[in-house]
């Protein structure tokens, strides 16, 4: 009687924080488009997941279908040499960044859902490899989760190098929240950390732990698709998707437990309870959560001088409501969200060029620039 309680009383709040002001923050505005145009970089794209900028300006995209696209001087370039991918449900050709030593030693590294390994289906593999012209070489799998699993959701897979040179990567909980999220015996929905050849740092939190995953950082983390490094405390932050309602963005830390499925803001997807708890010890409590969900996918900290006005605001897209959204932080709370770019399709990924403009992926679209008006 509790739990159905309950699970009514969810429902209702979650249907009345539709379209109005979440619980944890302020409501969503509509974009001013009278201060800057969107400019379309790359047409023609089906699902860039992944985007990476070389020395030289031009571009790396990596579509889910599995193609990796040079982009330069206007024209696309199918690179060849990708690894395999499995391009099923949300699986596919994901992540993509470049070592920060990039201009010395050329390493690329890529998220994808691959076969190799035990068991039918995919798990997320993180690789490095370098490119020869058109041409990856030099290919090197560095972590490939197991085992397989026939499910289709919640790889992760966003890739950042901290300043220390370490590379943080996230796999989703794989639709196994029963089992995975908590036991860090077992991969998925965890942060991880390794060194950039894929040796695991003697100082990560379970090294000590015969029967652990040494690679994890941090677990109880449900599907982080977004991942950026703070410019200016040198954390790395994730946001993941909820449930129904839910979403969060956590600032990572050694060792640290974020509570899914034991805690969460959010409610199963047939209005039912997963859990009562909001907050449990020893758990971390989200800096923002969504209710209802957005969906978020893709992560920037504006910074630089081409939005002034921005600077020092989070970026964050949605795959629910196509827009992306702009978040304003004072005190470590969010006091402000803003639409920036709204109704072009699902916000896939977003990033902050080199030239210091902000670039986002749009499902069905392309790679679009945000261009101040002067």
């Amino acid at each position: 009687m509790k739990s159905t309680f309950l699970a009514v009383i969810m429902t209702f709040l979650y249907v009345a924080c539709m379209g109005q002001t979440p619980p944890n923050g302020p409501e969503v505005t509509e974009p001013e488009w009278s201060n800057y145009d969107i400019e379309t970089v790359v047409g023609d794209l089906k699902l860039p997941w992944g985007l990476a900028f070389l020395p030289d300006g031009s571009m790396l995209i990596t579509e889910r279908s599995g193609e990796l696209i040079h982009f330069k001087n206007g024209e696309k370039t199918m690179i060849k040499g990708v690894p395999e991918v499995r391009a099923k449900g949300q699986g596919g050709l994901l992540d993509i960044t470049l070592h920060p030593d990039y201009s010395s030693n050329g390493w690329i590294y890529m998220s994808y859902s691959s076969e190799e390994g035990p068991g039918d289906g995919a798990h997320t593999a993180i690789s490095r490899a370098k490119l020869q012209g058109n041409q990856l070489t030099n290919l090197e799998v560095l972590y490939k989760a197991t085992p397989n699993t026939e499910a289709g959701q919640h790889y992760g897979s966003r890739i950042v190098f901290d300043k220390d040179g370490y590379m943080f990567y996230s796999i989703g909980e794989r639709g196994n929240h029963q089992e995975n999220p908590q036991d860090i015996t077992r991969d998925g929905g965890k942060v991880y950390r390794l060194k950039d050849d894929g040796s695991i740092p003697e100082d990560n939190p379970f090294v000590n732990d015969a029967a652990a995953k040494k690679a994890i950082y941090s677990y109880g983390h449900r599907n982080p698709q977004g991942m950026i490094l703070h410019p200016e405390t040198g954390e790395i932050w994730v946001h993941e998707h909820g449930p129904r309602g839910g979403d969060e963005i956590n600032v990572v830390k050694k060792g640290a437990n974020y509570g899914w499925p034991e805690i969460s803001y959010g409610i199963n997807y047939n209005g039912t309870i997963l859990t009562e708890d909001t907050a449990k010890p020893g758990m971390e409590q989200p800096l923002y959560y969504w209710v209802p969900s957005i969906a978020p996918s893709g992560f920037a900290l504006v910074t630089g001088d081409r939005y002034p006005a921005w600077k020092g605001d989070l970026l964050v897209g949605s795959l629910s409501f196509a827009y992306l959204e702009k978040l304003t932080l004072e005190g470590g709370e969010v006091t402000k969200r803003e639409k920036v770019i709204d109704g072009m399709g699902r916000v896939r990924n977003v990033v902050q060029g080199p030239d210091g403009y902000i670039y986002a992926g749009i499902e069905g679209k392309g790679i679009v620039k945000i261009v101040p008006k002067i």
